[in-house]
């Protein structure tokens, strides 16, 4: 009896003991994870997930990105590539002094303290980073050529200043992120309205590159189509016209953009935004419109907190003014309209409610007339309002331009104005140039002096000799009353660069998002003193082939990013014009109805999971329970699953694996069976191509560990009759322990070291060369489905023979080709006709 407890201790699955010997054994080879020189003779791949906020502790949101970037590197690298893995920190930022303020602790200490403990995190998951191109923004070996690039940016005339619109706590007296406003009120102080003032902000131009950034997307066919519909609709360009309209009895006119100047003759009224300096002209005089701007503009801020501008319900105020149609000579009211953006076209519009919803629905409203310009020409019938048109409307009622063609009139209608003075044909961006100002202290330094002599109006750079400009670490960020450096004498005052006179340095930071706009390029040359990065090596490695992160980053992230790329560029720094080649957001990890968050309070640590499961379950759990593009619910009965699934593979793989080259006289002899081995052999090469041909295509990683699951159930089950014979069997176990434990590789990189040493592999397990399938056992009952969309060819899959109309469903559906195709797409119809096709009626 004591033999059989001992011998079961042997077999015991212990990741509490596995996993700690390899994660010492890994930490100690520095080269082990370390890309090679880009003239090692191998293809490159960059692998890279956004690199995280140092908030203090991983969560399972976490682990499941970095799992599944941690899966493709591995399975790169056994595909012979030379993988470039690595990771860094997003280190400056608002949560760092919020948790300065609260708990007494210097921003620096605080994020340094829980880099530590993050980087600890990544280590035990069995992360595989090379951590010697560790990047840490918030030091000055990094935010140095933050600045250096502001110089750049600054002497091509990307960077500039100008008066904007501000958060502005009145009793702080200092302007406020968009994240420092809750409710509409200041982050610290519960009982302040925040207040919209305008002051002298640094922005780049980012607008220069609108064109450009809008058009590459075109070719970032490795992009979902989602995060590609929404930069383009944050460009948001609009081909349209400007038209001024005088302001009647003065000297001010309202400059409006369309897009339908064809329907200029239906305006009958025009409505500006709360903050357009014509409102603020007319409320100078009248204070009742006064009180009403400023609660459109209290409701502007608390749309904009909350994310939804377009949601905010619609409201106007007459002015009793008067503007003048240029086209027509009549006069239309002025409005003042809460949803009309100052930052968005020219701040104003001309409102045509019979032919736009919007101001439909507003003219309904507040009773203003509704005048018809546009017919159909072809439907006789008097077609309900709104009516926006269609190619063979026409206009009536317009002046010299009736009976014309709408299309054919918009292009003689800004003609005409432009020959008249009053407008022009023009393009217009919903993009806005990248305000990177904050009044805050944990930040880069805006590397940018100000002195009387020179004109304070005319800031002066600084020398790039005198980079980096450092961020003081012993001062008081709790004080009330404005910028915290502006309270730093010794930071304060200085030279000035082009005179030598007295002057005072720039108290803005950056905005954060420079931060990571460009840290994947430092990555290919970390410790680089002399230059951001050396090009040829950049160069190499880039574009990034596949880069990993939430979907809420896909806008500015994104855009800055590749707003970032293509200033690099112009300044011969890279040679590409994109950072990314692929781009893959994965799904969200959701528990108790809510994305796992610490502001949710819904968090679920992975050092606790460890403790009780082990990493790998951890991790391959993350992989398991979703396919990665979609929401994962948390379950951690699932991890617990996982683990005993490894614990069974643990203890197949310890039963048989001295049977690997043993001694043929030392095991007893069986007749051979060759149904089971042809049986096994087959179900174990259908198992590498399909796990293949997952990692290949849309990264089903939740299908790839269910077929090694049905594998590891075929092998078990055939446990008590195999591996006892001759040497053909031996053979056929080495093959299929071998590759088993390399499947398991890029899944659980823990389990698969102690299996790959207990079975005499060797190397390291993940530098071994990926199992190849043998053609001759996929093809083994297995028919090829062509896949058509719309009733068109796309593409043919492999299924078993006698799959059913289900399974030749998620066969197609999972296909890397169908699936680029349907993204973003509804899926009407699935038609199946049973081993013969499969037809998806796609819109």
């Amino acid at each position: 009896m004591a033999e059989i407890v001992k011998k079961a201790e042997e077999q015991r699955y212990a990741p509490a003991e596995i996993e700690p010997k390899w994660q010492a054994r890994w930490d100690a080879d520095a080269a082990l994870y370390a890309a090679e020189e880009h003239d090692c003779g191998k293809p490159k791949y960059y692998c890279l997930e956004m690199l995280p906020y140092p908030s203090g502790a991983l969560h399972m949101g976490h682990v499941r990105n970095y799992a599944i970037g941690d899966a493709l590197a591995r399975f790169m690298w056994m595909r012979g590539y030379n993988v470039l893995h690595p990771m860094g920190w997003d280190a400056f930022g608002l949560p760092a002094e919020n948790a300065a303020i609260n708990n007494n602790v210097p921003p620096r200490e605080w994020t340094l303290r829980n880099i530590a403990a993050m980087r600890k995190q990544m280590r035990r998951m069995g992360l595989s980073y090379d951590w010697s191109r560790e990047v840490t923004t918030c030091l000055p070996d990094y935010y140095r050529w933050n600045q250096w690039f502001f110089l750049k940016m600054f002497e091509a005339g990307l960077a500039y200043r100008k008066k904007s619109k501000v958060n502005w706590c009145p009793k702080c007296c200092t302007v406020l992120a968009n994240e420092q406003v809750i409710d509409g009120r200041c982050w610290r102080h519960e009982d302040t309205l925040v207040e919209l003032r305008d002051l002298t902000q640094w922005f780049l131009r980012i607008t220069k590159y609108a064109d450009e950034l809008l058009h590459g997307l075109d070719r970032l066919d490795g992009w979902p189509e989602k995060v590609r519909t929404m930069q383009r609709n944050w460009i948001g360009r609009s081909e349209g016209a400007n038209i001024d309209f005088a302001v009647a009895g003065a000297a001010e006119k309202i400059t409006v953009f369309t897009t339908r100047v064809d329907t200029i003759f239906g305006a009958t009224s025009v409505q500006v935004a709360p903050e357009h300096p014509v409102a603020e002209l007319f409320a100078a005089s009248d204070p009742a419109l006064a009180q009403q701007i400023e609660e459109m503009l209290r409701q502007q801020t608390l749309a904009r907190e909350a994310g939804d501008i377009g949601a905010i319900e619609k409201h106007g105020v007459a002015t009793g003014h008067f503007a003048v149609n240029p086209f027509n000579g009549k006069n239309v009211p002025i409005w003042v309209a809460n949803y009309i953006l100052a930052d968005y076209g020219t701040g104003a519009i001309m409102s045509v409610p019979a032919h736009d919803e919007r101001d439909f629905e507003f003219a309904n409203k507040y009773g203003l007339p509704i005048k018809r310009v546009i017919v159909s020409a072809t439907d006789t019938n008097e077609l309900a309002l709104p009516y926006t048109g269609e190619d063979d409307a026409i206009l009536i009622d317009s002046g010299a331009w009736t009976g014309e063609l709408c299309l054919e009139a918009q292009t003689k209608m800004a003609a005409f104005a432009q020959e008249g003075g009053f407008g022009s044909a023009t393009v217009t961006y919903r993009l806005k140039d990248w305000g990177v100002s904050r009044q805050r202290y944990w930040g880069t330094p805006i590397p940018m002096v100000y002195c009387e002599a020179c004109g304070v109006d005319s800031p002066v750079p600084v020398r790039e000799s005198d980079l980096p400009i450092l961020l003081p670490e012993q001062i008081d960020i709790s004080g009330e009353g404005g910028s915290p450096l502006g309270r730093v004498p010794e930071f304060v005052n200085t030279t000035c660069p082009q005179c030598g006179g007295p002057a005072r340095r720039e108290t803005d930071t950056m905005d954060t998002f420079v931060d990571s706009s460009w840290y994947f390029y430092r990555y290919t040359d970390a410790r680089n003193d002399a230059a951001p990065f050396d090009s040829a090596k950049a160069n190499y490695w880039f574009p990034i082939d596949q880069y990993i992160g939430g979907v809420e980053h896909a806008i500015l992230h994104l855009i800055y990013s590749r707003f970032w790329t293509r200033v690099m560029r112009d300044l011969g720094m890279v040679a590409g014009d994109e950072p990314a080649e692929r781009m893959f957001t994965q799904g969200m990890v959701i528990k108790d109805g809510a994305k796992m968050s610490k502001s949710k309070g819904n968090v679920v640590s992975p050092d606790l999971m460890i403790e009780r499961y082990g990493a790998d379950a951890t991790r391959m759990y993350a992989l398991f329970a979703a396919p990665p593009d979609r929401d994962l619910e948390w379950q951690e009965e699932g991890v617990a699953g996982i683990s005993r699934f490894l614990s069974r593979v643990f203890r197949f793989a310890r039963k048989h694996a001295p049977n690997v080259g043993s001694p043929l006289d030392a095991r007893p002899s069986v007749p051979l069976d060759a149904e089971l081995s042809s049986s096994l052999r087959r179900k174990l090469h259908q198992t590498i191509a399909k796990v293949t041909q997952d990692f290949d295509g849309r990264w089903h990683f939740n299908t790839s560990i269910a077929a090694i699951m049905e594998l590891v159930n075929d092998l078990t089950a055939a446990s008590a009759d195999l591996f006892v014979a001759g040497d053909e069997y031996d053979g056929l176990v080495k093959e299929i322990l071998e590759s088993l434990t390399l499947l398991l590789t890029p899944f659980c990189p823990f389990l698969a070291a102690e299996i790959w040493e207990e079975i005499g592999g060797q190397g390291v397990a993940f530098r071994t060369a990926w199992p190849s399938s043998n053609p001759d056992f996929t093809r083994l009952n297995a028919i090829e489905i062509p896949v058509q969309i719309n009733g068109k060819l796309v593409t043919v899959v492999v299924v078993p023979n006698g799959s059913d109309e289900e399974e030749l469903k998620a066969a197609a559906l999972g296909d890397s080709k169908v699936w680029s195709r349907v993204e973003g797409k509804t899926v009407v119809k699935v038609i199946v006709v049973k081993g013969k096709l499969v037809n998806l009626v796609v819109k």
